[in-house]
């Protein structure tokens, strides 16, 4: 479930191991990537946690962020 707080979309995504880690990821980038729109996330193990706002409407959450977590969603 998407958090909202400090002005950003949070969200902690927990897989079975690195590789399947990091597969969610690249289908995300992909994502992404075709909106021009990319989150700050980190990956550790098999961890990976999601923040999203838009960086030209000052750094706050807006639709397109909603967009990208729909879109993130998704691929789970």
């Amino acid at each position: 479930m998407w958090q909202e707080n400090n002005q950003h979309l949070y969200r902690k995504f927990v897989f079975a191991n690195f590789s399947e880690a990091f597969a969610f990821m690249v289908r995300v980038a992909m994502e992404a990537e075709k909106m021009n729109h990319h989150p700050r996330w980190t990956n550790v193990w098999n961890t990976v946690e999601i923040w999203l706002n838009t960086h030209d409407a000052g750094n706050v959450v807006t639709e397109k962020d909603h967009m990208l977590a729909k879109k993130i969603d998704a691929i789970l």
